[in-house]
């Protein structure tokens, strides 16, 4: 709609995944969820935010088409996910108004089964959820209004709908350079990675600040304190690059926006007005943590007493080697219980195991 109604999706009473304690809206002042979706050729926003969008338009052209160029990023991004990765959980931060092509519809169309939680804290983004919950079966989709600054209540709630003891793709596009350093992005990004299991991924797009000519970027920020709600930061490939400190990035690493495994054909390919998008984009896979690499990559397994039998070496045991020579099981040939030796050493040596 672009009437400046509110842009309600009705009562959020009946539905217990959306929270109902939210910000008035303000539509005198530009908003980055409807901005964004202006831009995209949506019907969601206001006189103010169109007004934004168009003084930015008549500094930078492309303004639109980097606005395409990420959302078709998105579109890429998850099909890696869903597809070449194999995930099939997905935690969507910074959601913002629905429009064609959101996340559940692409993993979705992959992998049916895949469950998606949406996290925005923006009013009218909440008064769409309903659009993003319209998942299709066997997949799940769920959304919470919570704020990218507190990943802890995010990691919690999401837990009701994913499972986080497995690998989940974590989405933070056109998200991050909202955040100012003052708020500690990358504490926030490092706790949500942190929290997900070995084979997780992050995907991340962000305004480039060494890109362009130093008179755009002053004029885009003078536009921006003077109409938007937001105060956006735009980072050097560098800053970016902090985010995925410990990840390793899947090929073609972090480049422009439009660089990222460009389909070979298709909109994002003819979308002209992209080209040299200062946005910076990348994918990264958790590794194996050091302990399990330790052990060559295995899932640990763990006697019936609960004490981890692999890789382990107590003092006096028979068999049990170090420096890289052969290691023998501790346990028997005929049973899977640890022998008598074993388990006197595990008795009187738990507390000073090494590397345990």
């Amino acid at each position: 709609m672009t009437s400046d109604e509110f842009p309600g999706a009705g009562s959020d009473d009946d539905d217990p995944v959306i929270d109902s304690n939210d910000p008035v809206i303000d539509p005198t002042i530009a908003h980055q969820a409807r901005v964004y979706n202006y831009l995209l050729g949506g019907k969601d926003h206001f006189a103010a935010d169109r007004a934004y969008a168009d003084a930015a338009a008549a500094y930078y052209p492309g303004t639109a088409a980097i606005a395409r160029a990420n959302r078709d990023f998105l579109g890429r991004a998850v099909r890696f996910l869903a597809g070449e990765a194999g995930l099939s959980q997905f935690l969507d931060v910074g959601t913002g108004i629905p429009a064609p092509g959101n996340t559940h519809e692409v993993a979705q169309e992959a992998r049916p089964d895949s469950r998606i939680v949406y996290v925005d804290n923006d009013p009218v983004v909440l008064a769409h959820a309903r659009a993003l919950l319209v998942g299709h079966a066997p997949g799940t989709t769920a959304y919470l209004n919570a704020d990218i600054r507190d990943p802890g209540q995010i990691l919690r709630r999401a837990a009701r709908t994913l499972d986080l003891g497995k690998p989940v793709g974590l989405l933070l596009l056109f998200i991050l350079h909202a955040i100012p350093d003052a708020d500690d992005p990358y504490r926030a990004v490092a706790s949500l990675m942190d929290a997900l299991p070995s084979g997780s991924y992050l995907a991340v797009s962000h305004i480039a600040g060494d890109q362009g000519p130093q008179e755009l970027k002053t004029k885009m920020g003078e536009i921006t304190r003077e109409m938007s709600r937001h105060q956006y930061i735009a980072r050097s490939r560098a800053e970016v690059a902090r985010f995925f400190n410990g990840l390793d990035l899947v090929e073609p690493g972090l480049v422009q926006v439009r660089d990222w495994r460009p389909d070979p054909v298709g909109a994002d390919a003819a979308d002209s007005g992209a080209e040299g998008a200062p946005v910076w984009a990348g994918v990264a896979r958790k590794p194996l943590s050091r302990e399990r690499a330790r052990s060559g990559g295995r899932v640990r397994r763990h006697d019936p007493f609960g004490i981890n039998l692999v890789g382990v070496c107590l003092p006096g045991l028979r068999g049990c080697r170090r420096r890289g020579q052969r290691r023998r099981s501790l346990t028997s040939k005929t049973s899977r219980m640890p022998s008598p030796t074993a388990l006197k050493a595990i008795t009187v040596s738990t507390i000073a195991m090494p590397g345990g």
